[in-house]
């Protein structure tokens, strides 16, 4: 089994031996790793040994990249040596099996790339596992798992709360949920309450993010320009069609250094084109054009975001072959050591010429979006300064809706107004019963629609 940290690699490993009910065996790589010689081998042997004795059983070898990594490496002796050594003892054990043998060996790792490709061939391990990060549903049913045990409060079900917190929590593992719960309950125990709210779990999901809340004092000018920074963001990704919708901004200072920061709320999607990227692109550089589009200067707090827009320039260009200069050629940049580059200096130059000119051209555009919307920018700002953080619906009351149809799967995750959700749902049911009572207003039943970004 194969997949990010915290994806439950272990956690199904212990699953598949208590279903099966047999004896099971977990050892670590690293166990088997001794500075003396013929120590690793031994302990191999031994180990199936004891599972042949107490067949059926389950081995498993948790972090098998340690024992299991590409042998002949590097050309070092010592250590290496006594490490292929016992990764040659494992492939001799796990080859002595035969179906009758009654035992059976799983592994999990998080690097399956570095493994010896002896270990992962048919026969040994016939079936390699992809453990990927939960999607939407799976986050749902972990955090169905993980708040059995916390008191919630009574207006809430559980599964109300985690219907919500899945879609506010894109990209985040099994142990992230976890984390999140627990932090949560953290929270409510500081206020002395006897149930867990759900602005506790937004707390949490803050701290987990963006860190803890600082209380470093930050100067009237600095806050301005950190508000408006945000407010540049938010309102780029408000009309912005491709843009990822904005759930949060704050302006209150963290202690990992960031002096705020918006949440976004990411479409799972696995393909995108390059205008999607793009306007992903515009929407980072959003903040310092809005520096500039009201203080006539910049300064240093778009420098994470001009590192992702780098990041996202370069693959545009090395990765997914999108820049016509290039062509349809991919380059690993990670496979890229000093001096071991595999394209000529040309073509170099003519990556770091395009990246620029890409950015260049998104940064224009931008700018020329913030003063167009500089109205509603300057009103997110006043906001932020006022309130320091202010959700999808705060922004909304203040600018309007977003002029472009988002994905219904998620226009309930950004909105809180669930009482407004419910009403349009119901009033959409009232019009259908309305539909089949009478077939002649049957025209004037399908004109009516949701008030766009609440239902």
């Amino acid at each position: 089994m194969s997949g990010p940290p915290g994806t439950g690699k272990t956690l199904l490993a212990k699953a598949v031996a208590g279903e099966a009910g047999v004896p099971f065996f977990s050892v670590a790589g690293s166990d088997f790793l001794e500075m003396f010689v013929g120590v690793g081998p031994s302990r191999v042997r031994d180990l199936f040994k004891e599972a042949r004795k107490n067949a059926p059983s389950i081995v498993f070898i948790d972090e098998i990249d340690a024992v299991g990594r590409q042998r002949g490496g590097g050309g070092m002796s010592g250590g290496q040596d006594e490490r292929d050594n016992t990764l040659n003892q494992l492939l001799v054990e796990m080859d002595g099996f035969s179906p009758t043998t009654g035992v059976v060996v799983l592994a999990g790792t998080n690097r399956a790339d570095i493994l010896d490709q002896a270990l992962t061939r048919p026969g040994r391990f016939d079936r390699q596992i992809t453990v990927d990060l939960p999607d939407l549903a799976g986050r749902k049913e972990i955090f169905n798992v993980h708040l059995k045990g916390i008191t919630l409060a009574e207006e809430n079900t559980s599964e109300d709360f985690a219907g919500r917190l899945a879609g506010l929590t894109p990209g985040f593992s099994g142990a992230d949920i976890a984390n999140i719960c627990n932090e949560a309950a953290i929270v409510a125990a500081r206020r002395s309450a006897k149930a867990v709210e759900l602005e506790d779990f937004e707390k949490a999901t803050d701290r987990i993010i963006g860190g803890m809340e600082s209380h470093k004092l930050m100067l009237h000018d600095e806050k301005r320009i950190v508000a408006h920074h945000e407010a540049g963001h938010a309102v780029a990704g408000w009309f912005l069609e491709h843009a990822d919708p904005v759930m949060k901004v704050t302006i209150i200072p963290r202690s990992s250094g960031a002096l705020g920061f918006a949440q976004y709320l990411p479409k799972e999607i696995y393909l995108r084109t390059k205008a999607q990227i793009l306007d992903m692109v515009a929407m980072a550089l959003a903040g310092r054009a809005a520096e500039e589009v009201f203080f006539g200067r910049v300064t240093t707090g778009a420098s994470d975001d001009l590192k992702r827009v780098t990041d996202i320039v370069y693959q545009m260009i090395m990765t997914f072959g999108m820049n016509e200069r290039v062509g349809q050629l991919a380059f690993s940049r990670d496979s890229v050591g000093p001096g071991d580059k595999p394209y000529s200096e040309a073509t170099s130059e003519a990556m770091d010429e395009e990246a620029r000119a890409m950015v260049d051209e998104a940064y224009q555009r931008t700018v020329a979006l913030i003063r167009e919307r500089k109205t509603e920018v300057q009103k997110v700002a006043d906001m932020l300064m006022e309130k320091e953080t202010i959700t999808h619906d705060d922004i909304m009351d203040a600018i309007g809706a977003r002029p472009f149809e988002g994905d219904k799967q998620y226009k309930e995750y950004v909105s809180m107004r669930k009482q407004m959700r419910e009403e349009d749902a119901s009033t959409e049911e009232g019009q259908k019963d309305e539909t089949n009572a009478d077939e002649e207003e049957e025209q004037d039943d399908r004109g009516f629609t949701p008030t766009p970004g609440i239902a």
